[in-house]
């Protein structure tokens, strides 16, 4: 088997990862890198160009997993394309609003690599895009490389309860199996339930690292962190100020809107219009009509039911007024330039009527990384095209991430008892972490944390 880690950085970026096992080669995602602009975001595909690729398969529709499969896709036209069916029901809507953001920023930032791919290009690709049950065993090798009598090697998808759709993947050839974990939650969130991994056996593990850094405290639980939510949602209201959660648009706005709905059927939230991205409005309705497909609880709740939901674009943001107290759960969560959630937190920053809660990961240097360390009372530089603003709002924080705590991890790592190990998808702090506690608890484990376009030979 041969591994090779296709992120062109070292940290939570592109995830790609080249799989050969056996003869056949398999690449799990194609995401584009958060903080990188142009092509400088992609996977190393060049690094694989001479591979043959038997499948591109998909472990969620997450932008950094998914965002350049049309890139791959004319490297490697060839390849099937596989995800969850409710993946296949999310990844056209996705793509195609990626040729939307990449096309706005060719013209508001000179970003002339952009875009990538077209929709034209997103609507010719789609019909090899193939979705399946969790938990179906899938011949992907085409069939001539297969020999007579010798079965073709196969892949499984598991439900890795991080967002709708998401899973964790199963190969399994003659004499190897790999498990990739994509990104996972060990735990029950609103809407979905936690990971169901079942009894995962492997001798290579591929893991995520997101949170290896964080040593969550022993008072902690999801439980108070959404009364505490809710709390300050409902004061905010009170003092006739307006609440701003950033959220990305698939999975952390249907949890958060979960929770606004369940608060106003209990009483403790008024009933009053939500107000929403086109982005997150479309998911939204997915959630709500694939609830039967999906792991999940509340499947009766239909958030666009339960919840008078308001679409507004970045335009149109300038001109809500924002008191008596409106509520936002607008994208994007990073609050990038030239979106909803940036300018109307630009509005709302300096008055101290005003609550924006963080609820999901913001990159330290992303103007929401920047808004959360600011101080209360000082000027911060919150985006290049804007002045220092004033921080007078109230600014929370909630841990409520999507992600696996590292001990539920390392937990997972001792159930699977791989032969070899690689850590992908965190920061430098976070695979060390995991890299001493793995060899400290199974010293016979290998441990690999691959560099971009390195290579490990199994």
């Amino acid at each position: 088997m041969r591994i090779i880690n296709l992120n062109p950085d070292a940290d939570i970026g592109a995830s790609s990862w080249f799989v050969d096992l056996e003869g056949h080669g398999v690449l799990l995602d194609a995401g584009v890198h958060p903080k990188r602009e142009g092509r400088a975001g992609l996977p190393l595909f060049h690094r694989i160009e001479k591979e043959d690729l038997d499948a591109i398969v998909i472990t969620h529709c997450h932008h950094d997993h998914v965002g350049a499969l049309p890139v791959a896709l004319q490297h490697f036209p060839s390849a099937h394309v596989l995800m969850t069916e409710l993946s296949y029901f999310l990844v056209e809507r996705v793509l195609h609003n990626s040729v939307n953001v990449m096309e706005r920023q060719r013209t508001e930032l000179g970003i002339r690599d952009y875009p990538f791919f077209t929709h034209e290009e997103v609507d010719d690709y789609a019909p090899v895009f193939q979705g399946f049950k969790y938990g179906r065993e899938i011949e992907f090798a085409p069939p001539h490389k297969t020999r007579r009598g010798v079965q073709s090697p196969t892949l499984e998808f598991l439900d890795a309860g991080h967002a709708l759709g998401s899973a964790g993947v199963q190969l399994r050839g003659q004499k190897q199996t790999l498990f990739y974990t994509g990104d996972v939650s060990f735990h029950d969130q609103t809407i979905l339930r936690k990971a169901d991994f079942g009894d995962v056996q492997a001798d290579v593990l591929i893991m995520e690292t997101t949170r290896g850094a964080v040593e969550m405290p022993k008072t902690w639980s999801r439980e108070a962190e959404l009364k505490r939510l809710g709390e300050i949602v409902v004061e905010t209201l009170r003092r006739k100020g307006s609440v701003l959660i950033p959220a990305f648009a698939l999975g952390r706005t249907q949890e958060i809107l979960a929770e606004l709905a369940l608060m106003m059927d209990s009483g403790a939230l008024r009933r009053q219009p939500v107000y929403i991205g086109g982005l997150g409005r479309v998911f939204t309705e997915i959630y709500d009509l694939e609830s039967h497909r999906a792991n999940r609880y509340l499947t009766r709740l239909k958030l666009t039911e339960a919840l008078d939901l308001q679409v507004v674009s970045p335009k149109q943001i300038n001109d809500l007024k924002l008191s008596p107290g409106r509520i936002f759960v607008i994208t994007s969560g990073m609050m990038v330039e030239h979106t909803a959630a940036h300018d109307l937190a630009a509005r709302m920053v300096g008055d101290p009527k005003h609550s924006i809660l963080f609820v999901g990961y913001a990159d330290p240097d992303s103007p929401a990384g920047k808004l959360r360390a600011a101080r209360h009372g000082s000027k911060f530089k919150f985006s290049a095209d804007l002045p220092p603003l004033s921080r007078s709002c109230q600014v929370e924080q909630f841990d409520l991430s999507a992600h696996a705590q590292r001990r539920d991890l390392l937990e997972f790592v001792g159930q699977v008892r791989p032969k070899v190990v690689l850590l992908g998808h965190g920061d430098a702090a976070a695979r060390a972490w995991f890299g001493q506690q793995i060899k400290k608890n199974w010293p016979r484990i290998k441990v690999h944390s691959p560099g971009p376009g390195q290579m490990v030979e199994i």
